[in-house]
């Protein structure tokens, strides 16, 4: 029984894990300089989730994010002849500054897809404990 509750909150972490990294996502939409002030774009996030317990867990139920990987699509070409971080006259893309591979619409999509899986496991999270509950009602 109590593998059934551990399966629900394994995927509310997941989902929270994932929320994480769309908000990440979104919140970048327009970067184009790394920390160090240098041109270069955010790449989109994406969370991966593998079946079974984390590497240190012995558990063999439930899911969790293996890992985050980066997108390696196309970034955004946007015309801005007049932006210090256009590409030079000579460049292919010449006037073009290259923006984050991020579409809101999609980000806000696999949100709602997120909270709706978040919100799956919780009633199933809460079916588990009333069903323990009612075990031990029985038992006593």
């Amino acid at each position: 029984m109590y593998g059934t509750l551990d399966i629900s909150v394994s995927g509310m972490v997941a989902q929270r894990i994932r929320m994480d990294t769309i908000s990440a996502n979104l919140a970048n939409r327009d970067t184009i300089l790394d920390a160090d002030g240098n041109l270069n774009p955010f790449r989109r996030r994406i969370a991966v989730f593998e079946a079974g317990g984390p590497e240190t867990s012995s558990n063999p139920l439930g899911v969790h994010v293996s890992k985050i990987e980066r997108e390696q699509s196309e970034f955004r070409k946007v015309y801005e002849p007049d932006n210090p971080y256009a590409q030079p006259a000579g460049h292919p893309d010449a006037g073009y500054v290259y923006y984050p591979n991020i579409d809101p619409v999609t980000e806000n999509v696999n949100a709602i897809e997120t909270v709706r899986a978040y919100e799956a496991n919780v009633a199933a999270a809460e079916a588990t404990k009333t069903m323990i509950a009612q075990a031990l009602r029985l038992l006593a």
